[in-house]
């Protein structure tokens, strides 16, 4: 076991040393992750299953979760969980829509925090999930700009196919990404 350890990470070091490991950013609407897992699975998102896949394939170089800010007791213990997996959870206030959903209007902060990840050199792959189309733009551009990676993750049937058909890869949020 202990050669199966130490040949694992030799491998590792070697990946890493020639670059070829991915240096990843990762950046989270939560509130759509939220909804569409919640309205198709009646489930919830397994950030730490996500979080062991991505550092299979690279560093987890940047991760944000942008979420809204509540006084529940429930939100606190969602965003500290975050937190202790090893994202920077960033907060907008709590807006109610008159429908019940809520909004944190996060759009902008994303793709600023998007831009700025894929003009940084350290990092070569941009992960997103959400479902918005409103990011498909953003994805082109980027690809485009800085010849990063995209990869988004969204629930298919709540997904744009615009954001699906922008990125390099998607990955279906399923059963086996879920609590």
């Amino acid at each position: 076991m202990v050669n199966l350890q130490t040949n694992l990470r030799f491998c590792y070091l070697i990946l890493k040393k020639e670059n070829i490991l991915q240096k990843i950013a990762v950046f989270v609407d939560v509130q759509n992750i939220y909804y569409t897992t919640r309205d198709v699975y009646q489930r919830q998102f397994n950030y730490r299953l996500l979080w062991q896949e991505l550092m299979a394939q690279g560093d987890i170089v940047l991760a944000n979760a942008y979420a809204i800010q509540r006084s529940d007791d429930q939100q606190h213990k969602f965003q500290k969980a975050l937190k202790h997996i090893g994202f920077k959870v960033k907060l907008k206030p709590y807006i109610q829509r008159s429908d019940g959903s809520a909004k944190g209007d996060w759009d902008v902060g994303i793709t600023i925090d998007i831009m700025a990840a894929a003009a940084n050199k350290d990092i070569n792959t941009i992960v997103l999930l959400s479902g918005d189309g409103d990011f498909d733009l953003l994805l082109s551009h980027i690809k485009a700009e800085y010849g990063v990676k995209t990869v988004v993750y969204g629930v298919s049937a709540l997904t744009a196919n615009s954001l699906i058909n922008a990125t390099d890869e998607y990955h279906k949020i399923e059963q086996s990404l879920l609590l």
